[in-house]
């Protein structure tokens, strides 16, 4: 295709270049074909390859901002590289500006911080002049949220990513399992920088920019372009404040500290439009959507007793639900921000069935419980007050664990 086709109301619709030559104009879909959401139809990136309608969005490994962009959270100091963690910036740097050919992965079933930070690179890179392929690993499916996006252009399917890269970067995973498919090439590269905020990293990697007291990866990338002396043009910055947004539940979680707000200006500075950004991450959904939200509050549960007598609010929403309605998987993201409003409930969680037959267990607490310990339990992970777990088996059989879990931690 000669160039985007955009949505009249996307982010950034209409304004002129201020990118690299190779970009495409404005906010763009990054080179997709803009579908709208619910239709279950899928995008073509800008190099040819399909992508297909998102699927399952199931999330095994650190778990979820669950299936996507909608909500986050962490417990954070602070959301600048604090000198805490595990920073190597001098070293990252050489190795980039050393480098030309780059492969940058985030972890399957991508988020806002995800999606955002690693795109946010890519276009950094490219205004290096460097050659610069972004994936993750499959399903390789944009979630319908995050098409508004720019620098799709740069994504390209897990499959052309090298066998064995001469420089490969993670984003926003906490382990190398969590890069699904990319996982082989990641171990393989001859040199694996790693750029992630949560606590329970793994320490992979040979290069790491791990900073568990960082608000979003996407703070960690920010300054890693600015190290790069790339400047902040809109549709990076874009990219930085769906993650930024994203990980900080829309500002409102604990790590929303005043540099979070400090970086926020920076990229509103860049020309970001936060009613823009925030419509598509939290304020549209089909219509179908609020007919399988109703039916999943209709079937919530509340055990007072459970979590150490702190309470538990439940739902379920099978594959059935959706199909019934016509929408997607990663349309579901908003249903755990209704139901962890629960007053008599310190945590909430909401069961969903992927298109694969396996459940997907989104997970939130209020604080006094931290979920990033009780969903490693059960194979998945994520942070103290957001997490989550995939589960293949029975929906009760995954409560039932998951009950005593947090009646342990409690």
């Amino acid at each position: 295709m000669s160039g985007p086709e955009r949505r009249a109301d996307a982010p950034g619709a209409g304004w002129a270049l201020e990118c690299s030559p190779h970009d495409t104009g404005g906010h763009s879909t990054g080179g997709h074909d803009v579908v709208q959401r619910g239709g279950g139809a899928s995008t073509r990136a800008g190099n040819g390859a399909t992508i297909a309608s998102p699927g399952n969005g199931a999330r095994p490994g650190n778990g979820a901002r669950p299936g996507g962009a909608r909500s986050g959270g962490t417990t954070c100091s602070g959301p600048v590289p604090s000198g805490g963690g595990d920073l190597e910036w001098d070293r990252a740097v050489e190795l980039i500006r050393a480098s030309d050919d780059i492969c940058l992965a985030c972890h399957v079933a991508p988020d806002g911080d995800a999606l955002g930070s690693m795109l946010a690179l890519a276009q950094a890179l490219r205004a290096m002049g460097k050659r610069c392929r972004a994936s993750f690993g499959e399903p390789f499916a944009v979630p319908a949220i995050l098409r508004f996006l720019p620098g799709q252009e740069l994504l390209v399917e897990p499959g052309r990513i090298p066998a064995a890269p001469g420089l490969m970067i993670s984003l926003d995973a906490a382990g190398q399992e969590r890069l699904g498919s990319l996982a082989g090439p990641a171990g393989r590269a001859g040199a694996l920088i790693v750029v992630d905020h949560h606590a329970s990293n793994t320490a992979f990697g040979g290069v790491r920019l791990v900073d568990p007291a960082a608000a979003a990866t996407a703070v960690l990338v920010e300054e890693l372009i600015r190290r790069l002396g790339v400047p902040l043009t809109r549709d990076i910055a874009q990219g930085l404040y769906a993650g930024l947004a994203s990980d900080t539940g829309s500002f409102k979680y604990p790590c929303t500290t005043p540099e979070v707000h400090d970086l926020a200006g920076r990229l509103l500075a860049a020309g970001v439009r936060p009613d823009a950004v925030s419509r598509e991450l939290w304020d549209r959904a089909p219509f179908g959507y609020l007919q399988v939200l109703a039916g999943a509050l209709a079937r919530a549960r509340l055990e007072r007793d459970a979590a150490g007598g702190r309470g538990l609010v439940w739902t379920t929403i099978t594959r059935a639900d959706r199909d019934s309605k016509d929408v997607p998987y990663d349309q579901l993201e908003g249903v755990i921000d209704q139901l962890r409003r629960t007053d008599e409930a310190e945590v909430a969680v909401v069961c969903k069935e992927t298109d694969q037959d396996r459940w997907y267990m989104s997970v939130r607490s209020k604080g006094r419980i931290d979920l990033s310990e009780v969903c490693a339990a059960l194979n998945g992970g994520g942070h103290r007050e957001m997490a989550g777990f995939v589960w293949t088996g029975p929906v009760h059989e995954a409560l039932d664990r998951l009950r005593v879990l947090l009646d342990r931690a409690a």
